[in-house]
């Protein structure tokens, strides 16, 4: 109980910590607040030490002046899995706004802007804990406006007001799905809360699923409910845009998790469906990542395609379910909680670290970025660590992670025969396209800004005191994170237990026997990355070698037409993707303009290349054009008369009972 009080003071505490920045017009406020909300973190973090552990869940119950529902709260393994990065990685990233926004440069709303965030916190934090369908709504709608506020703070910009905007609408969306989940629950088992349901109809149980897969599919960003995640990532702060990716959009997958941990034994065609979604949102993510001209839209893009990884673990622990498996069920679910932490680790870092470039050089275009090695080599080192974790390589966390996964499908291939066989076949090939296509994607990233020559002028805004001080505040979390998802990446077996533990504990095997750790045996991690550094060193010093053995005398060059190379002349970030570009087409679009010049004396020509996304600029924004086209010829039915309403009630009336006879 101690314990469950310690996280509810936590989120109280993260709640409040606006409250310094909110009376105060000075940089000390601000200050005050991310030491406050650290303080709370602390104590949350603190208090869920025991449900990692053999100790049995922790509940606390109080009564309400509400007429429904109730006031109840827990903690256990799968929880804590979910609100761990909530208390650790928006500490983090307050630090870093510290750096990235300072309140001076924002008179206006600056304050606003850690009230907000706090209760955004707080709001996410409230989520994981409540046990109660009302509550758990009341929690996931502030975590919802609050977080609308905090990625809307540039709301000056026309871009970042369209995005927001879709946002609002689209989780909006998906808490209206959440109520008629909910409400199928409360008809079927008679309350609100939520506690393991003993029976259920099948029927009722894969409506709720579908409700469930569709409301929080939209918080996740699985495709196609992933229209608002671009854009709104995009536009946010930095520092919002690492607590958006690295936690509040893994609340989906938590709300997916935890009602089908709630019902019984699941159909077969729910992991199919998951698994299935998890193929398609991977893949299409990470498709669209690579075509991308602006780096937060790539980053934003890799978001869906790591939902779409954890979801692919979730599919293969349904299927184990289904199909009595617990091995399939504890590498498939102890892989998808595993990737949340690392998705949590390395994206943050690798956000705040697109922050650090945006805030250095005043641009977020691939095509005007480039050089800032040599500017930037902190910066250049901790983004490459990011991108290396991000596409799965070894001997970083995103490998360690992705490993559970592929060990679920492999032994689901090893299996002979049976229904989930041709998933697990598809699913490791699907995997290892994913992890092929990251790998270009973040080469691309990479190579692009900080390699070659810078491509156009991008001075500081503020003084050397003033610059260093904010990069300090900046690269100090990303320090943390980078040491995290190294350690992680070479002693995995440090926190394969609580993964086990919570996968165990979601599949209802505590009692099996069978452990993650037993399963996974990550005791060449730590030799494979030790050859690895030795193979890059030697590698290294051949080159240096071989460099000052062919070294020449500088000699004049022939220009053969120019003196000199210039920055345009280098490629770019749309000609380094067109290969893949073609080759994904049947994916991801991409719209090109071209003038090339003609003529013997040809004046200049011209090249864009954009890709939209399918669903929202393709689908959803055209159909909402056409709408408002026809609108004025639907006034009619808008004439203000009563007698005209009643007839329309009428109608709608008959229609449902209608309806209703049929069903009956």
């Amino acid at each position: 109980m101690s314990n469950m009080v310690m996280v509810l003071a936590a989120i109280a505490v993260s709640a409040a910590s606006g409250l310094p920045s909110l009376l105060s017009r000075s940089r000390a406020g601000q200050v005050a607040s991310a030491l406050v909300l650290g303080a709370g973190a602390l104590v949350g973090v603190a208090g869920l030490i025991p449900v990692f552990g053999p100790s049995s869940p922790i509940s606390l119950v109080a009564e309400w002046g509400l007429p429904w529902g109730g006031f109840s709260v827990g903690l256990d393994a799968l929880g804590g899995i979910f609100l761990l990065p909530v208390f650790i990685i928006p500490t983090l990233a307050a630090i870093y706004g510290l750096g990235y926004r300072d309140v001076r440069d924002h008179p206006e709303g600056g304050r606003g802007f850690d009230v907000f965030y706090g209760l955004f916190v707080a709001g996410m934090a409230l989520v994981v804990v409540a046990r109660d369908a009302t509550l758990f709504l009341l929690a996931w709608e502030a975590m919802a406006l609050s977080s609308w506020f905090v990625a809307s703070a540039e709301s000056d910009k026309a871009e970042v007001r369209r995005a927001g905007w879709v946002y609002l609408v689209a989780t909006h969306i998906g808490t209206l799905l959440l109520f008629a989940m909910f409400s199928l629950w409360k008809a079927s088992t008679g309350s609100f809360a939520l506690v393991s349901a003993v029976a259920m109809a099948p029927g009722t149980a894969g409506m709720i699923f579908v409700l469930a897969l569709a409301g929080f599919g939209l918080k996740a960003g699985l495709v196609p409910l992933h229209m608002w995640l671009p854009g709104a990532h995009a536009n946010a702060p930095s520092n919002v845009s690492a607590v958006m990716s690295g936690v509040m959009i893994k609340l989906g997958v938590y709300g997916i998790l935890r009602m089908t941990s709630l019902m019984p034994r699941p159909e077969l065609w729910w992991g199919w469906t998951l698994l299935a979604l998890g193929c398609l949102t991977g893949f299409a993510g990470i498709a669209w990542a690579t075509g991308q001209a602006d780096i937060k839209r790539v980053l934003a893009y890799s978001s869906v395609e790591n939902i779409g990884i954890v979801a692919m673990g979730g599919g293969l622990a349904l299927l184990g379910r289904s199909l009595g498996r617990p091995t399939l069920i504890l590498l498939g679910m102890g892989g998808a909680l595993f990737h949340v932490w690392n998705h949590g680790l390395f994206k943050s870092l690798l956000f705040m670290d697109a922050g650090l470039v945006i805030h250095e050089t005043g641009t977020r275009r691939l095509e005007s970025l480039g050089g800032l090695l040599k500017r930037m080599p902190v910066a250049a080192a901790l983004f490459a660590v990011g991108a290396i974790a991000i596409s799965a390589l070894p001997p970083l966390n995103g490998f360690a992670g992705e490993w559970l996964i592929y060990l679920g499908f492999f032994r689901g291939v090893s299996a002979g025969t049976g229904p989930g066989l041709p998933a697990a076949a598809a699913g490791a090939a699907v995997l290892a396209s994913i992890g092929a296509l990251a790998v270009a994607a973040f080469v691309r990233v990479f190579g692009t800004v900080f390699l070659g020559s810078p491509r156009s002028p991008s001075p500081s805004k503020k003084g050397n005191a003033s610059r260093r001080s904010a990069e300090w505040l900046m690269t100090a979390p990303m320090l943390l994170l980078v040491l995290a998802c190294i350690v992680v990446g070479l002693a995995p077996g440090l926190v394969l237990p609580a993964i086990g533990a919570a996968a165990a504990e979601w599949g209802g095997l505590r009692n099996e026997g069978l452990t993650l750790v037993g399963l996974a045996d990550f005791s060449w991690t730590l030799p494979l990355a030790l050859a690895l550094l030795v193979l890059a060193s030697g590698i290294y010093g051949l080159f240096v070698l071989s460099a000052r053995r062919g070294r020449k005398t500088a000699r004049p060059t022939w220009d053969c037409g120019y003196a000199e190379p210039t920055p345009r002349m280098q490629y770019g970030a749309s000609s380094f993707s067109e290969f893949l570009g073609r080759s994904l087409s049947f994916v991801a679009v991409r719209i090109r303009k071209s003038e090339p010049p003609e003529g013997a004396f040809p004046a200049t020509g011209s090249f864009s290349s954009k890709a939209p996304d399918p669903v929202l600029d393709l689908a959803i924004r055209p159909l909402a054009s056409l709408a408002r086209r026809l609108m004025p010829g639907m006034r009619f039915l808008q004439k203000g008369q009563t007698q005209l309403y009643l007839a329309y009630i009428l109608v709608a009336t008959v229609i449902l009972l209608a309806l209703g006879a049929a069903t009956s």
